[in-house]
C-alpha cells in the first residue's frame, strides 16, 4: 500500500468513527461470509465493517468469499461451505416456503437498489413490463434478488418469469461487458454497473430502485433488501458470534451516514473503482439513501417483500409463513446500547 494510500485509510478509519463497549467473547474466532458481487454497493456495509476492521475489534476474523450472484452465495451456505450470507432478504422468505429456517440478524439497505435498464433503442420503446417480453435479459444470477425484480415487474403485467430469457452475467466487468457487445438486451443490476453504462450511453434505466419514488410503486413501501442471514441454528448455537458480527455492521452502518464521499472512497479496495474514481462517487452519491441507518428490519419491511414474491415465485405462493420467524433485530438493539 502507498504512503498515500495507508495515509487516506487512517483518516476514513478515525473520522467520526462510532465505538462500542465491549461485548461477550465470541463462540467462533473465523466465520466465513458469503457475499454475490462484493463490490456492489448493496454490500458496501459490509466491505466498510471489513475494511475498517470492526469485525477484528470484535474479536472474529471474518473471510469473505465472493460468487456471481446472491443465489450462488445462499447455495454456499446451504451447502456448508459458508455460516453466513449478505445478500438478499428476499432469499430468507424463499427459503422459510421451502421449510429451510433461516434468519436475518442485521439490515444493511432498505432500497433494493436495483435498476433494470435497456439498450437506448429498446428504451424508447418501452411503455410497460409487456414490452420486456422475449428479450435476452441480464442479471446477477438467475435466481438472485436482480432476477426477481424482473419477475416482479412481468407478475405486474401478468407475465410468467419465462416471458424473458434470464442470462447470468454477474456483478461487475462482465455485465458492462455483455451489455456494451449487445450480448443482452436489458440488464438488471446494481451499481456502480449501472452508473459505469449511463455514463456509457450503453443503458437507459426504465425501473430506478434508487430512489424512494420507485421503491414504493415497485415494492409498495417499507423494504428490506440486504442484510445478514444464516441458518437460525447457526445463530442458536452461536449468539455471542453473531452479536459480535451484527456490531461491526450496526457500527459501519454509523460510519456511513456521516463519511464524506472521498472518505468511503478511500476505504474501498481500489479495485472496486479502477480508473473510474468520479463515476463511483457519482454512483455511491445515488445510492446513499437506500442505506439502512441503524440495521432494524421491521414487519411491514417483511410483509412488502413476501407480497412480491408470493406473486411469481412458485414456493412462497399460499405459502403458510410465519414472517415474524425471518428476522430478529435483537442483535442489532443490543449493538446500539453498545454504541458511544
Amino acid at each position: 500500500m502507498s504512503t498515500a494510500r495507508a495515509v487516506a485509510v487512517l483518516v476514513a478509519m478515525t473520522f467520526a468513527s462510532p465505538t462500542l463497549a465491549a461485548g461477550p467473547k465470541p463462540e467462533q474466532s473465523k466465520v466465513v461470509v458469503a457475499v454475490g458481487g462484493r463490490s456492489l454497493f448493496y454490500y458496501l456495509p459490509l466491505t466498510l465493517a471489513d475494511r475498517l476492521g470492526y469485525f477484528k475489534d470484535e474479536g472474529v476474523n471474518v473471510e469473505i468469499v465472493d460468487f456471481p450472484g446472491g443465489a450462488k452465495a445462499l447455495q454456499a451456505m446451504v451447502g456448508g461451505s459458508a455460516d453466513v450470507v449478505s445478500g438478499a432478504f428476499e432469499h430468507v422468505v424463499d427459503m422459510h416456503a421451502k421449510g429451510v429456517e433461516v434468519q436475518e440478524f442485521v439490515v444493511q439497505d432498505r432500497y433494493s437498489g436495483i435498476v433494470l435498464g435497456l439498450s437506448k433503442d429498446r428504451a424508447k420503446a418501452y411503455k410497460s413490463p409487456k414490452d420486456l417480453r422475449g428479450l435476452k435479459i441480464g442479471v446477477t444470477a438467475p435466481g438472485s434478488s436482480t432476477n426477481f425484480l424482473v419477475n416482479a415487474m412481468l407478475a405486474r403485467d401478468g407475465l410468467a418469469p419465462d416471458a424473458v430469457s434470464i442470462i447470468g452475467v454477474g456483478a461487475s466487468s462482465g455485465a458492462v461487458a455483455a451489455m456494451q457487445k449487445g450480448q443482452i438486451d436489458g440488464l438488471s443490476n446494481l451499481d456502480p454497473v449501472i452508473t459505469r453504462l449511463e455514463k456509457s450511453g450503453d443503458l437507459v434505466p426504465v425501473v430506478d430502485t434508487r430512489t424512494a419514488g420507485a421503491m414504493k410503486e415497485v415494492y409498495g413501501g417499507a423494504y428490506a433488501a440486504g442484510c445478514l442471514y444464516a441458518r437460525t441454528e447457526y445463530l442458536r448455537k452461536n449468539p455471542n458470534t453473531t452479536a459480535a458480527l451484527t456490531a461491526a455492521m450496526v457500527r459501519a452502518l454509523v460510519w456511513l451516514q456521516k463519511a464524506s464521499d472521498d472518505q468511503v472512497v478511500a476505504t474501498v479496495p481500489p479495485e472496486y473503482y479502477g480508473d473510474e474514481r468520479e463515476v463511483y462517487k457519482l454512483a455511491l452519491q445515488r445510492n446513499r439513501e437506500g442505506f439502512s441507518a441503524d440495521g432494524k428490519n421491521s414487519l411491514a419491511a417483511v410483509q412488502n417483500v413476501y407480497k412480491i414474491l408470493e406473486a411469481f415465485e412458485p414456493a412462497v405462493k399460499g405459502a403458510k409463513i410465519d414472517l415474524s420467524k425471518t428476522f430478529d433485530n435483537q442483535y442489532v438493539e443490543a449493538a446500539l446500547k453498545r454504541i458511544k
